[in-house]
């Protein structure tokens, strides 16, 4: 790889903060720091959270209706939990998520979902951030859980922690009553989250559950569904085609 190459790829070389170009680098030397600061900005776990595996487990103090109280993941058994992750309070994209969340939480109650936030705040912190007005930043009546992870080990545990800067991505993890991993993304930090997007998948995986049916791209609730063998999927196709 040439070094202008590299640096059309990865802009004028400041990945993570660390300029990693310099006229005089041999260019095997080049490719081999863009690989070691490109694999190092990449959260890594021996226990990373799996799509059909029990989550991580994880207690701590969270901020709810302006008290702290512990909670743990068992709290949540017999219910969907959405559980996402988010960087830092008092930040930019993060209070329109989780404002966006609060505000459409009776969508999720009426689905037997119970939603949590966490990032590597304290809980004081998450306290001042949900009692400073909406209009200068802050998050006002918040109706769900912020969960403190000040010593990060909950985000690690979940695999979205970046080491380097002590902050979580924005991970979300869609967890069935019984514990189970159903779905996982992770955003980069300057990316917010659709709350449509995530009501539409929990009710995905709740509509498998009760009837055995599969959902095809797109689906919602008004939308057909398809049987999991060759004649129903054959319905399906001559009902959509």
């Amino acid at each position: 790889m040439s070094l202008k190459l590299a640096q059309r790829l990865f802009g004028s070389g400041n990945l993570l903060g660390k300029n990693i170009f310099s006229p005089k680098t041999p260019a095997p030397q080049l490719l081999s720091r863009i690989q070691v600061k490109c694999f190092s900005a990449i959260p890594t776990g021996l226990d990373c959270p799996r799509v059909q595996a029990p989550a991580p487990d994880f207690h701590g103090i969270a901020v709810i209706n302006n008290e702290f109280k512990d909670i743990k993941l068992a709290d949540y058994t017999g219910k969907y939990l959405y559980l996402f992750f988010y960087p830092l309070d008092f930040t930019f994209v993060c209070p329109t998520e989780i404002i966006a969340f609060s505000d459409r939480i009776k969508e999720f109650e009426e689905i037997n979902t119970s939603v949590v936030g966490v990032s590597c705040d304290s809980h004081f912190s998450h306290l001042a951030w949900i009692n400073t007005p909406r209009k200068s930043g802050g998050l006002g009546d918040l109706k769900y859980p912020l969960l403190s992870d000040f010593k990060k080990s909950i985000a690690k545990s979940y695999n979205v922690l970046i080491d380097s800067d002590g902050v979580a991505l924005r991970g979300s993890f869609i967890i069935d009553p019984v514990g189970i991993v159903r779905q996982i993304t992770v955003n980069d930090l300057p990316v917010g989250r659709s709350v449509d997007e995530v009501l539409r998948l929990i009710k995905a995986f709740q509509f498998v559950d009760k009837h055995g049916e599969v959902c095809p791209a797109n689906w919602n609730p008004d939308k057909p569904t398809i049987k999991p063998n060759p004649k129903g999927s054959q319905e399906y196709f001559n009902k959509v085609n």
